[in-house]
This record gives C-alpha cells, structure tokens and sequence, in this order.
C-alpha cells in the first residue's frame, strides 16, 4: 500500500527555504548518508513524486543555470506532476505533469503510478498542506537543521495533527517520521 510522505529540511524555526527562496543554510550542515532517515532509504521506497511551482523553479535555475534547456537532464527517474497555474519550462523527456487540477484528482493517478511505491510531495508546505487538508497525507518526515532563517517559505502553513513515529540525529539534523492523525469520521 502506498503511504504519501511530506519528506523535508527545515531550519529550527520552521522555513524550508529563506526570505530569498534560498537553500545555501541548507547545504553547509552535515549528514550521514546511511543516518537516521536519510534520503537513500526514503526515495528508494518512491514510486510518485509532487512538487510545487516553486520548487520545480528551483531546481531549474540550480541544476541546468548554465545549460541549454535542450540538454537539461531532469534528475528525478520517477512520474512527476507539478502543481502550478503558469505556464512553466519543461525538461525534455522528463516524464514531468504541469497541473492545475485539485491534489485529489492528481493523487489518485499518482498512487496508480507509485504501484504499490510511496508518493513524495517534495515542496512546499502549501502544497503539503493541500494533501493533508483533503485527507491524502500520511507521514511527514523533517530534518531539522541548526539555524533559524527568521522567515521564508513556511515547513507547513496549515493546521495538522500528528503522532511522533521516530526520532533521530543524523550528522547536524534532528530528525522526525510523523503519522497524520485524521479527524474522525
């Protein structure tokens, strides 16, 4: 059965990326590649994965800022959708989605294409939130570094229950696996 995993960094204050939409305070901490919940053994249990517009414009302008768009290598080798009403670049042969339609439509056709694999919203929180607002977010799964940014993009700007699953150290992060509490029906 597929779980759908908000899986992510955070800064101890609770933004996963800065005022700048920077991830620099992100990249000089310490992690253990075979650590506690490290990214290894998450993505090889990922079948899907979902990502904001600005995510996906992140990774555009970090991993192709020198290329052509007509030899950009999309990094991920797993069905993609990203959620966006703009029309954005698209990576050739990327097997990326552009939609603008509700997270519950779009999860079920991604649970179809994770056969039996999990399902990564990989950003932002908003997006996150969405999942989990209409029921479809099973765990979230946080690093948390050694810094506080004072502002940014927001770890999860809605409102939702959780249970401690695991906790760990790995290198500089705190780490925790999250289950969603779901109302009652």
């Amino acid at each position: 059965m597929s779980l759908t995993q908000y899986y992510t960094a955070t800064s101890l204050d609770g933004f996963i990326a800065d005022p700048e939409n920077s991830l620099d305070w992100l990249f000089t901490r310490q992690r253990e590649p075979d650590g506690p919940l490290n990214y290894g053994d998450f993505i090889s249990g990922v079948g899907a994965m979902a990502m904001g517009s600005t995510t996906y414009e992140w990774i555009l302008e970090h991993d192709f800022a020198d290329e052509e768009p007509a030899d950009w290598k999309w990094p991920y080798d797993l069905p993609c959708w990203v959620f966006t009403h703009r029309q954005l670049p698209a990576v050739p042969t990327s097997g990326v989605e552009f939609t603008s339609v509700d997270v519950a439509t779009v999860h079920k056709e991604m649970v179809e294409a994770a056969d039996d694999r999990n399902v990564w919203i990989v950003g932002g929180g908003d997006l996150a939130g969405q999942f989990a607002d209409a029921g479809l977010l099973d765990e979230v799964i946080v690093m948390i570094a050694p810094v506080t940014l004072g502002g940014g993009a927001p770890l999860l700007p809605h409102r939702i229950e959780l249970v401690l699953d695991e906790l760990g150290r790995n290198g500089d992060f705190a780490c925790a696996k999250y289950s969603v509490v779901r109302p009652p029906a």
